[in-house]
């Protein structure tokens, strides 16, 4: 039996949003949804967060969230680098959005390395964008907010 791409993400989601460890390989940071983020980011008077973009630079020129800042791809050491740099001079309770979007996020080769550091280096407030499919369906496709280029 083949199930569809809603049925497949639906088991590693679920999970997820209930807040149960069902899925080891993505329990590092809790997940913040696509919605949730751009209501936090039409309201200027809540606590905006530091949104970094962890993928591949081509799909960062191409759309990105707007006010993010592209570092690397987690799953590279120079980005994993740069990400540590950006990171150090931040109090521990900064609130960050981690995000790629390359791929579905339980798939994801550059999300993990990135949580796994910013784990480490003892943020409290960091979260990753819960992008089931990729940035293009669960965000591009919905109308929120993007910017091209740099």
């Amino acid at each position: 039996m083949q199930l569809t791409r809603r049925e497949v993400a639906s088991l590693f989601v679920l999970p997820l949003v209930a807040g149960r460890s069902g899925v080891s390989a993505r329990a590092a940071l809790p997940t913040i949804s696509p919605a949730d983020l751009v209501a936090i980011l039409k309201k200027p008077s809540s606590p905006q967060p530091i949104i970094i973009q962890v993928g591949f630079k081509s799909l960062f020129d191409q759309s990105h969230i707007p006010g993010s800042e592209y570092i690397g791809p987690g799953a590279d050491g120079t980005g994993l680098g740069l990400l540590r740099k950006r990171l150090a001079s931040l109090k521990k309770d900064t609130f960050i959005v981690l995000y790629c979007g390359c791929c579905p996020l339980d798939h994801c080769p550059n999300v993990k390395p990135a949580e796994q550091l910013v784990t480490s280096m003892g943020f409290t407030n960091a979260r990753m964008l819960l992008l089931p499919e990729n940035f293009g369906v669960d965000w591009v496709a919905k109308g929120y907010p993007t910017q091209k280029g740099k």
